[in-house]
């Protein structure tokens, strides 16, 4: 089934592309000037990056990220790439698809293609090696050589962000079979997967979703990955998988969250699904059914009685492990201070506007 996968670009594999795409260019941009102090060097790191190529010619994120780097001269002189796939037939393939991309000789570094099984020397390695700011993506088709320990490797250090492909189906589905016991404790820890097994049976299938999702994200963070940010595939009703962002980082989360919320099919008020699904968007109506945007309003003044922040820190306090982005939250403290329930330290400001530095005081 994972070669079927690679057989066209499915709507769901291109908008994955945009958001790693979209967050590795941004995420360059932070790095970059803090890395021009020390080794010069930022890195790429795919450890399931199939043969660079579906069979409808379109380019995967290996050969996309390649491409930007040789268009880019400051970037192809400091990226470093890894890429890896457990299949000897999609790493041959992706190396010969690298070696014909135009202008490839130009990169500094030579892109590293290698097949291996990621497992227990993988983690290992990427425990007590010292990594150059990197970006990670992790996309194993099922749930085999995704672990806690991987994740936590690729991140440790400064600059290190990762995002992995959580397969919801097959983990759901794995989490009481004894036969793949020891994959599920590698990836949610002993004592959270023992949790799961004993909970889910009695949970309906909707809550068994969230349920997982849950574990996971406190798994990710008990380990150190502070911002946990999940964006869901469905097709039609059901979810087909989620891609989970992981950073030690807010600058990384908020940036990721914008590029999340980009991608989302449908929006509230102005506050994000961080879902795709084309069913979603062609019905907007039946998605919107709850007031998100009033909901913030509501919690702000309480979350933030008697204190005077801007609305920078507002954010960067109240928004992680929330929906809402940074627009969300000006919307909702000018509507607060129309209403007279804040005040500011700038009320004469234009209309419709609401910066950063801002000073919000709450009764």
């Amino acid at each position: 089934m994972a070669d079927q996968f690679f057989d066209e670009q499915l709507d769901q594999s291109e908008i994955k592309a945009q958001i790693i795409q979209k967050y590795f260019y941004a995420w360059a941009r932070i790095v970059t000037p803090t890395a021009m102090q020390g080794a010069k060097k930022i890195g790429y790191i795919d450890l399931y990056a199939g043969p660079g190529r579906y069979k409808d010619g379109a380019a995967s994120t290996p050969l996309l990220i390649l491409q930007s780097a040789i268009a880019q001269p400051a970037l192809g002189q400091m990226l470093v790439t890894f890429f890896n796939d457990v299949d000897k037939n999609h790493s041959a393939t992706l190396q010969t698809e690298i070696d014909k991309l135009p202008g490839i000789e130009k990169l500094k570094y030579k892109p590293v293609v290698q097949c291996n099984e990621v497992g227990e020397d993988a983690e290992k390695y990427f425990n007590e090696t010292r990594l150059i700011p990197s970006f990670s993506f992790v996309d194993p088709f099922g749930y085999k050589g995704l672990s806690l320990k991987i994740v936590n490797g690729v991140i440790k250090d400064w600059g290190c962000d990762c995002v992995f492909f959580f397969n919801h189906s097959r983990i759901n589905a794995g989490i009481s079979n004894p036969k793949v016991e020891t994959h599920m404790d590698a990836l949610f820890g002993v004592e959270r997967a023992t949790k799961l097994r004993e909970t889910l049976p009695q949970k309906s299938p909707a809550l068994r979703e969230s349920f997982v999702l849950e574990e996971m994200s406190q798994a990710l963070k008990a380990m150190g990955g502070a911002f946990v940010l999940p964006f869901r595939f469905k097709r039609g009703q059901r979810t087909s998988h989620y891609l989970i962002f992981v950073s030690k980082n807010f600058r990384g989360y908020d940036v990721m969250k914008d590029v999340m919320a980009k991608a989302s099919s449908t929006e509230d008020q102005g506050v994000p699904s961080f879902t795709y699904s084309p069913a979603d968007a062609s019905m907007p109506l039946l998605f919107s059914l709850t007031q998100p945007l009033g909901k913030l309003k509501e919690s702000l003044p309480s979350a933030f009685s008697g204190r005077t922040l801007t609305m920078r820190q507002i954010y960067e306090k109240h928004s992680v492990d929330t929906p809402y982005v940074a627009k969300n939250y000006k919307q909702a403290l000018r509507e607060l201070e129309e209403d007279k329930i804040i005040t500011t330290d700038r009320p004469n400001r234009r209309k419709g506007t609401f910066a950063d530095d801002i000073l919000v005081t709450f009764p």
